[in-house]
């Protein structure tokens, strides 16, 4: 039997020869660069936070806090991470079209206690899937158009604003989910009708009003007002016709008295062919 022998071969061994020199200057480089990363990093964030707003970041969520900063305007400049924005106790007047559009992750939207009277209608476009909770309470908001909270899930404040309660306002509301700590506080400032001024609008609904129906009575009665009128137009007409036709046929018969037998003959059959 043939012995088997293994050979082991030894294994080559690299001595690095760099010089210590050489490798603390490799080192100082490699933390340097590291270094300018992360500031870079830390300067990216400073300038993507708008100036007159605090940037923080909250259990790995980011919050732009805007709040009471004299803004007249949403801020263009918003960190795109941002999760909660927070512009309430502003100066804001309006809401325009795209003002969160870059927005994807955010979830809060603090608008409570501006001046907003106008919300355009591609306002939240962008936002309306992730977020939770809108809040437009204590503004100026008379009328919302009914596109631009459209497939909005969270739910939202709209108390303490000079709302004008008709059918548009009361068919929005059915799609939108109102935050039930602040829904008896949505009432009407204005109303189709006088009697609903001032009352909650929820406790007007619950009663039964149905501001749609107001709504169609009214353009009821404007058209039948209308049709009427131009009923009464017709019927002066043709009696105003009528009358004048049978006046001139009177005068006609008076002229045709005054002259010869033969020529009245000939102009009575006529007058009595037009009759």
């Amino acid at each position: 039997m043939k012995r088997l022998e293994v050979i082991f071969y030894p294994m080559p061994v690299y001595v690095n020869k760099m010089h210590p020199a050489e490798q603390t200057l490799k080192c100082t480089d490699f933390i340097f660069h590291k270094g300018l990363l992360l500031l870079l990093f830390q300067f990216q964030f400073i300038v993507s936070c708008p100036k007159s707003c605090q940037c923080s970041d909250s259990n790995g969520a980011m919050v732009v806090q805007c709040s009471s900063r004299n803004l007249d305007e949403i801020p263009i400049d918003l960190p795109m991470d941002t999760v909660s924005l927070k512009l309430d106790a502003n100066k804001i007047h309006q809401v325009p079209n795209n003002a969160f559009k870059d927005l994807s992750y955010l979830q809060e939207l603090d608008l409570s206690r501006n001046s907003i009277e106008k919300i355009e209608l591609s306002a939240f476009k962008g936002v309306t899937d992730g977020l939770r909770l809108l809040d437009l309470s204590g503004n100026q908001i008379q009328s919302i158009p009914k596109e631009a909270l459209a497939n909005l899930k969270g739910k939202i404040r709209l108390s303490n604003n000079p709302l004008h309660c008709d059918c548009s306002l009361q068919e929005m509301l059915r799609e939108l989910n109102l935050d039930p700590e602040t829904v008896n506080d949505i009432s009407c400032q204005t109303s189709v009708q006088e009697e609903y001024v001032g009352k909650p609008l929820i406790q007007v609904l619950d009663s039964g009003i149905n501001f749609c129906n107001i709504h169609h009575r009214t353009t009821d009665v404007a058209m039948f007002i209308t049709m009427f009128g131009w009923f009464t137009m017709v019927i002066t007409y043709v009696v105003y016709y009528v009358r004048h036709n049978q006046e001139d046929a009177r005068r006609h018969l008076e002229y045709l008295k005054s002259l010869p037998s033969t020529q009245i003959t000939k102009d009575f059959d006529t007058i009595s062919t037009v009759l």
